[in-house]
């Protein structure tokens, strides 16, 4: 009978020479990703209504979550994408992202927590086909209610939770799966593209990005360029709606910068977004009328860090510049 110790010293040699194939590493899930950067603006968006609200105009409840719904991703890809959240209902509305310390946090929602009612009333199912209808229905009518009024929810199987919200600017938040580093602001809504958060350095500049958006929505923008006739097409490059579009541009600016320090993020990061931002490849040629050049608008930007700066050295109050007359747009 062969000796069994030299056989198994072989087999373990030829082990050790034989390759080791190693376990190809799984695909990342781009809507973990995507989750991720929605965390990150719900915790900014809420950081910066809720701790400038004594400077905004208007105010609207805020609760501190950002909202998911199972119709925007496609049959093949939905499973995929409620996993990221943490969620199984592939019929009802559901919380994608919630800011720590938030009153929906506070109250025991999670992501991924289904809604089924509001306020003992089916969830609102918006008009039109749009992906986001049913979404923008459910936060129009959070925005229109009594800024410190609580609200029953029904969550999951049979839950009710009530959930009572704090005063804050006019906005709510979206991220959407873009690539390109953008963001707009409609009056009511700040759309963050996932592009743009991926490009800002940190927390600060990302802030300072949304603070941008927020200023134009705190300013009513929109509004008051509607009311002064401006063309939104093609004409909007020139003239007198180019000027307009510039001088909302200069107005967001500033202000975002108060917007920043008010919410204790660093003022001076405005400086330093924007001048990334400007100098970065494959930037848009065409907002060169309506937008102020790079360089002049990081310097409008760090003067208003300096003043802030300047404020707080002299143990003065903080009180940003436009929100109680904006000029007129004329």
């Amino acid at each position: 009978m062969p000796h069994r110790a030299p056989m198994i010293l072989a087999a373990l040699l030829a082990s050790m020479a034989a390759p080791v194939l190693a376990a190809a590493p799984a695909t990342p899930s781009p809507y973990a990703a995507l989750a991720s950067i929605e965390m990150r603006v719900a915790a900014i968006g809420f950081r910066l209504t809720t701790a400038n609200a004594a400077w905004c105009p208007v105010r609207q409840p805020q609760f501190g979550w950002i909202w998911g719904d199972p119709r925007l991703y496609t049959a093949d890809r939905r499973a995929e994408a409620l996993e990221a959240y943490g969620a199984a209902d592939q019929l009802h509305p559901f919380i994608a992202a919630l800011a720590p310390h938030s009153p929906a946090a506070l109250a025991g929602m999670k992501t991924g927590t289904p809604v089924t009612a509001i306020a003992d009333a089916p969830v609102p199912d918006g008009i039109g086909d749009h992906p986001f209808a049913r979404i923008t229905a459910i936060e129009s009518s959070m925005a229109a209610r009594p800024v410190d009024t609580a609200i029953v929810l029904h969550v999951g199987a049979g839950e009710i939770v009530s959930v009572t919200p704090v005063a804050g600017c006019v906005s709510d938040f979206r991220v959407e799966a873009n690539e390109k580093p953008g963001a707009v602001a409609d009056g009511r809504m700040v759309l963050v593209n996932q592009g743009l958060a991926d490009f800002a350095a940190d927390d600060d500049e990302l802030a300072a990005a949304i603070a941008h958006e927020l200023a134009h929505n705190i300013l009513r923008h929109r509004a008051r360029l509607d009311a002064a006739g401006v063309d939104r097409g093609i004409g909007k490059q020139f003239g007198r709606n180019a000027r307009l579009f510039k001088q909302t541009e200069v107005e967001a600016d500033r202000l975002s910068v108060w917007l920043l320090a008010g919410a204790g993020y660093d003022p001076a990061a405005a400086g330093r977004f924007w001048s990334r931002f400007g100098q970065r490849r494959g930037r848009p040629l065409f907002q060169a009328s309506t937008h102020p050049n790079w360089r002049d608008r990081v310097a409008s930007l760090e003067a208003e860090a300096s003043a802030i700066a300047a404020l707080r050295k002299a143990g003065q109050p903080l009180h940003p510049p436009l929100v109680d007359a904006p000029p007129p747009l004329e």
